[in-house]
């Protein structure tokens, strides 16, 4: 379906990932979804595999034991029968996704040398940003800072790297969320379990660390306002359910943990939580920049053939 400087993807491949991601969809895809879905699926492969050709050649690939490590880690909520019916039931072999796993190893692996490495907050940067926002730090109401744990038995969009461990239907989310809790009950390290089993994609690798909450936006959520709001620093809730408006259908289950709150008022740059703030904001900033314009340079040096774009197009000419 496509070729990458002479590595052929293959009709298979892309068909195993298309399978994966339909898989439990109460409706069949019409052909223009299928199509668009196919499409999206080739183009993920195709900047997979540009970042694993490249981290062969800068020698920056995933060892075995970093592999293994993680594959303990996705079968650790579960027992040898429940995870062979996960796999099974996302299409998958344990060869296969111990394949996905080394890949998304490699590519994070990549990523941090190429980029992550490269970027540098300096004290300038930061005492420059707070001088040009410093309003943004004059607080008009209390401010809370949380971290969370969320798990959910929705699929995951088709851009999102693998995930191990990650829970099929709210019977596992709801598993797996309990395993977490009893795990934080037993002493384990709150950013440490995010890390590995958050589900949110958003915050899962900063150890779930949510933005600043401001007290009033979370007065729009009742139920996580209730539960925080007993809380001293350092605590986390129960297993709460995180429920769809529209439907009233409960769709994850997050842990939030309070790590701090703020009052109202100006808050200096001397304030630890601020200069770390802006130097998240700076490096989510650089790391957007960096990011796009390595994927473009990786593309336009590459020899890339998408065959199955271009039968798309022909197929339109004949309509």
């Amino acid at each position: 379906m496509a070729k990458v400087n002479g590595y052929k993807v293959l009709r298979s491949e892309v068909d195993r990932s298309y399978n994966s991601q339909i898989a439990g969809s109460p409706q069949k895809p019409t052909q223009t979804e299928e199509e668009a879905l196919r499409l999206n699926i080739l183009q993920q492969i195709i900047e997979l595999q540009l970042h694993l050709q490249k981290a062969e050649k800068l020698g920056v690939v995933a060892t075995d034991d970093e592999v293994e490590d993680k594959m303990r880690q996705a079968k650790t909520p579960y027992t040898k029968e429940e995870f062979d019916k996960k796999l099974k039931d996302a299409g998958l072999t344990e060869d296969d996704y111990r394949q996905d796993v080394r890949r998304t190893i490699t590519v994070n692996k990549l990523l941090n040398k190429e980029i992550a490495s490269k970027i540098s907050i300096s004290d300038t940067d930061i005492q420059n940003y707070y001088n040009e926002h410093k309003t943004d730090f004059n607080l008009i109401e209390p401010l809370y800072y949380m971290s969370q744990i969320v798990v959910t038995g929705q699929p995951l969009p088709p851009q999102a790297p693998a995930m191990p461990g990650k829970a099929q239907n709210d019977a596992e989310a709801r598993k797996k969320i309990q395993m977490v809790h009893n795990r934080l009950d037993s002493g384990e390290d709150f950013a440490t379990l995010a890390n590995r089993y958050s589900e949110d994609l958003n915050t899962s690798r900063n150890g779930g660390e949510l933005q600043p909450i401001p007290e009033s936006q979370l007065r729009d959520d009742p139920p996580a306002r209730d539960a925080v709001m007993k809380l001293k620093a350092g605590q986390y809730t129960d297993a709460l359910p995180i429920v769809n408006p529209s439907t009233h259908n409960t769709v994850a289950y997050r842990i939030i943990k309070l790590n701090g709150k703020e009052p109202a008022g100006q808050r200096s740059l001397n304030d630890a939580g601020v200069q770390q703030l802006i130097r998240n904001q700076l490096r989510g900033q650089r790391e957007q920049i960096l990011r796009a314009a390595y994927d473009e340079t990786l593309r336009d040096g590459a020899d890339v053939k998408n065959y199955y774009a271009e039968q798309i197009l022909k197929t339109a000419d004949k309509k």
